[in-house]
């Protein structure tokens, strides 16, 4: 069940001051190599709308890890900010629902909240995280430092294993450093230390101070915890350059709701998992130590560390350490290699000669090539026709005192390339290299597709030899034009040429087979100029129209006409164009015009439309005067009656009806009696 993927593990060394030693260390990365992932949350008020995507997030998320190793285990935390001004409202009312709308409900803030262990009970992660509520606190950067702080050094309360340890942090906001907290009173230094209650909640935030980048970078480099940013555009730009600071560590941009956030965790852990950087730590004083990094796609010398990129799953990559002593230690003294992410490491105990233990003298020892030598002083001092470490060559065929001058292409260069072992001034390549001097590395070729040569040419010292039809330096170019040409066997289309078997396409193409054009004239737009000044003699070229269309022919037809082509359609200064055109081989276009219809003669429409309206208006009048003349005639019959009425005597009596209290008329009539 245990996997291992660094050798070797353990190594002594015995040093002499001054002589460098190298030694190799391998690195073999695992398929399925077990996960551990954190997600640590945001729960500020901004982040409202991501909570409620990460609340359906736990199945999909484990799903996608499940497609790279068998062994995963999430869990889940969340962070505001430290609960006092002016980080937080501290009003009672505010701490308690701290939410910009009385009407809505919000948790009250905190620091840090431990909400869920490492676990791969999926129900268990979904029904946690959909418990939680979002909070909301004053000022915009948050307190996710001091969260990340408790997820490193709280190891047995997270649950971490020795595995990959993976810690995922949300946010769409800037974050405190140390020195901040002292806005709010708290001056203490951050102790490193956990400080997690019985309820998983930070119960020093508001006494110790945000950690500093330094500080926290060391602790997850200690704790071998590798974190991925996952932040929104407006704080991309902060986060990116703290992952510079932060070894292992990668960034990846956020939408607005977070549902993204599995595809950007599943790239960020390709991505770091893929990367093998081998660091040493706790190393004594009085070393120095350099790498030689022998990775699949070339050679890297005389680095601070080891680095590969693109490693791929079960892919070997090796790294060769020099370590050189620059004084006697009076103890023993170890430090430790460790590939970064990785669970494993390499222990080396290291001790300096500095005497010579003279008193082990053997005469023709067997550890001097089978009695060839003599031992003393711990080297083999060899008969007068042996030469070698351990007296392993011949004299007689060894022109150069120096073998390992004879190992070398030049002084700059390293023994046998850094890929094999000079024996008797000749090197013993390693099994992918080859050469005199093993200076070919047949797996140091290009690569496309993950294939050295893209699977299509041999390696020979670096350098791709590419089968038939195929070029380039990763033998990734095919020379063959099938995926290039139309149905009707056209190169592009004709607006591009073919390149590595892809259509490159002219100025102003585009598409598959450089089918499209935006720029590009249409064939009525190309016509129009001759089919204008052919028809109208007007337009652009009515005075050139001769020589400019000197191979345009025009057929007019009748507008009634009609074909199965699609017809151009153009407004011109003549009127109306309507033309279709056809290309001959030998160079001729046939423009087929349709006469433009008959024109109509407007005045007697606009006679007639006058006539109408001056009819009607004249009707209008009469039909007027005659109701007029009625009403009139009616009006005059009625006051001739009055008058007669009026010539005999009348009582007229006038009575008002009216509410005593109110005052109120409520009738009024006017009754006329004739007096006989």
């Amino acid at each position: 069940q245990k996997i291992v993927q660094l050798a070797p593990q353990k190594l002594h060394l015995k040093l002499r001051p001054g002589v460098p030693e190298t030694f190799s260390v391998n690195f073999r990365r695992a398929e399925g190599y077990p996960v551990d992932l954190y997600y640590l949350m945001d729960l500020s008020y901004s982040m409202k709308d991501d909570l409620e995507n990460i609340k359906k997030l736990g199945n999909d998320l484990l799903v996608a890890l499940k497609n790279v190793t068998k062994s995963v285990k999430i869990g889940f935390g969340s962070f505001v900010d430290k609960t006092v001004l002016p980080y937080t409202n501290s009003l009672k009312s505010k701490l308690e629902n701290p939410c910009p709308e009385r009407t809505e409900k919000c948790q009250s803030p905190f620091s840090f909240k431990h909400v869920l262990q490492l676990t791969d009970n999926v129900t268990e992660f979904e029904l946690k995280v959909s418990q939680q509520s979002i909070s909301a606190n004053l000022d915009s950067p948050e307190g996710g430092f001091d969260a990340m702080m408790q997820a490193a050094v709280c190891m047995e309360e997270i649950g971490w294993r020795n595995v990959t340890r993976l810690l995922v942090f949300t946010s769409d906001d800037t974050f405190h450093i140390a020195g901040d907290g002292r806005l709010g009173g708290i001056y203490l230094p951050n102790d490193g230390r956990c400080h997690l209650n019985k309820e998983g909640l930070y119960e020093k935030s508001n006494v110790l101070d945000y950690p500093s980048v330094g500080h926290l970078a060391h602790t997850l480099f200690a704790s071998n915890i590798q974190p991925i940013f996952a932040v929104t555009t407006n704080t991309l730009q902060p986060y990116q350059e703290l992952s510079k600071l932060i070894p292992k560590s990668a960034v990846g941009e956020l939408k607005h709701d977070s549902s993204n956030v599995i595809q950007l965790i599943t790239d960020a852990y390709n991505n770091l998992s893929s990367t093998i950087n081998l660091q040493h730590f706790k190393l004594p004083q009085g070393f120095d130590i350099s790498y030689h990094s022998l990775c699949g796609n070339g050679i890297t010398l005389n680095q601070k560390q080891g680095q590969c990129s693109g490693v791929k799953i079960k892919e070997q990559v090796t790294f060769n350490v020099t370590l050189t002593a620059k004084q006697c230690l009076e103890t023993k003294q170890s430090f430790q290699i460790r590939p970064l992410g990785f669970s494993e490491e390499l222990q080396i105990e290291v001790e300096t000669l500095c005497d010579c233990e003279c008193h082990d003298f053997t005469e023709n020892a067997d550890y001097c090539s089978n009695g060839t030598g003599n031992f003393s002083c711990g080297i083999c001092r060899c008969d007068a026709t042996r030469l070698g470490r351990l007296c392993e060559c011949d004299r007689s065929q060894i022109k150069e005192k120096n073998l390992d001058s004879t190992c070398r292409m030049d002084n700059n260069s390293l023994v046998c390339s850094g890929r094999g072992k000079c024996v008797c001034g000749k090197c013993e390549c390693s099994i992918k290299a080859h050469g005199n001097f093993c200076q070919c590395d047949d797996s140091s070729c290009p690569r496309d597709g993950g294939e050295v040569c893209g699977g299509n040419g041999k390696c020979d010292c670096g350098i791709c030899e590419c089968n038939e039809g195929y070029s380039g330096d990763a033998c990734d170019c095919s020379l063959s034009e099938d995926f290039c040409k139309t149905p009707e066997g056209v190169v592009c289309g004709g607006n591009g040429t073919c390149e590595c078997n892809k259509c490159k396409c002219n100025v102003g193409y585009s598409g598959k087979m450089c089918e499209l054009c935006i720029t590009c004239k249409t064939p009525c737009e190309n016509y129009r100029d001759c089919a204008e000044c052919k028809s109208f003699g007007t337009g652009k070229l009515k005075h050139t129209c001769e020589e400019s269309c000197s191979m345009t022919q025009i057929k007019m037809v009748k507008s009634s006409y009609s074909s199965g082509k699609d017809w151009c359609h153009v407004q011109t200064d003549g009127g109306l164009l309507t033309f279709v055109h056809e290309e001959k081989e030998d160079g001729t276009v046939i423009l087929t015009i349709k006469e433009p219809p008959e024109q109509v003669n407007p005045i007697p429409i606009i006679i007639g439309v006058i006539s109408g309206i001056v009819l009607i208006g004249m009707m209008l009048i009469i039909v007027y005067r005659v109701m007029v003349e009625v009403y009139d005639r009616e009006s005059s019959t009625a006051l001739k009656k009055k008058d007669r009425m009026s010539s005999g005597k009348m009582l007229i009596i006038h009575y008002i009806k009216v509410q005593p209290q109110q005052s109120l008329i409520q009738n009024f009539r006017m009754i006329m009696i004739p007096i006989t």
